[in-house]
């Protein structure tokens, strides 16, 4: 079955509307307050980074590039604009046709925003469904496979192998897999890593490695040493989540979001 959907048709959408300024070399510094982003969705540019980040995950804008799970869209909101003249973007979302209707739901709203701006007019959906469903784009496609606090859902389900063997399949000789995760310590067991939201870097480098990549670095740009990672709710105590109490609130405001592994790895061009 192919899981591929149609790009969005720029004709959607009127020229009056494309306030992003067109150039061969969109730049992520404008981008990323750009107006097809949130005012909600640049508050947290402080906290993730992500001019920094997609530079050390060197994504350059005439490349394939499909991220997985994209959510509503936060980092697609940055992606897909930057990709759209010369790149392709590819988002691996949600199963349309999951039991789970937070699935549905999720993937019909990320549908309904690509829709609605001229700066989102050259993407391609594809479905992610682990274990089953993971055919995110064309064999040996994609330049950068990039996942953002996404490698504690699959362990739920004990698909994160699977996932990971997908990122290789889709990527070139030389391609780039990206992942930012919540860090745990090293002393977490699997079961703390499920519950908490939080994975062992070490633990991360054993799924790529087993998938076929190599580790080719590691950043700490988006490190926060001010997590403690023992809350009773997890990650999702802090920020944006803030599963709190009211008189814990301020206190998790403080610390910001989770600290995070920021890690590269290449598929060997000899493969």
């Amino acid at each position: 079955m192919n899981h591929f959907t149609s790009s969005i048709s720029a004709a959607l959408f009127g020229l009056s509307t494309i306030l992003l300024p067109a150039c061969s070399n969109p730049s992520f510094d404008d981008i990323v307050v750009g107006d097809q982003r949130t005012e909600k969705e640049i508050s947290r540019n402080a906290f993730r980074h992500p001019v920094d980040t997609l530079e050390f995950l060197n994504v350059q804008p005439d490349m394939t590039v499909v991220e997985i799970w994209p959510g509503g869209g936060w980092y697609a909101s940055i992606l897909a604009p930057y990709l759209k003249d010369e790149g392709q973007y590819y988002a691996a979302h949600f199963d349309p046709e999951s039991s789970v209707k937070f699935f549905r739901t999720m993937r019909s709203k990320f549908e309904n925003r690509m829709q609605s701006h001229a700066a989102f007019s050259n993407v391609t959906l594809s479905t992610m469904a682990p274990p089953e469903k993971l055919d995110i784009a064309p064999e040996g496609s994609a330049d950068r496979v990039l996942t953002f606090r996404n490698v504690h859902n699959w362990m739920r389900n004990r698909s994160e192998q699977a996932v990971f063997n997908a990122f290789y399949k889709a990527l070139k000789p030389g391609g780039i897999v990206g992942v930012i995760e919540h860090r745990a310590p090293e002393n977490f067991t699997y079961e703390q890593m499920v519950k908490s939201g939080y994975v062992k870097e070490s633990y991360v480098i054993q799924l790529a490695e087993k998938a076929g990549l190599e580790l080719l670095g590691r950043s700490e740009i988006n490190r926060n040493p001010q997590d403690t990672k023992n809350y009773v709710n997890g990650v999702w105590t802090l920020p944006p989540t803030l599963r709190v109490i009211d008189s814990q609130r301020d206190r998790m405001l403080s610390i910001g979001e989770s600290d995070r592994m920021t890690l590269k790895f290449v598929k060997p061009t000899n493969d």
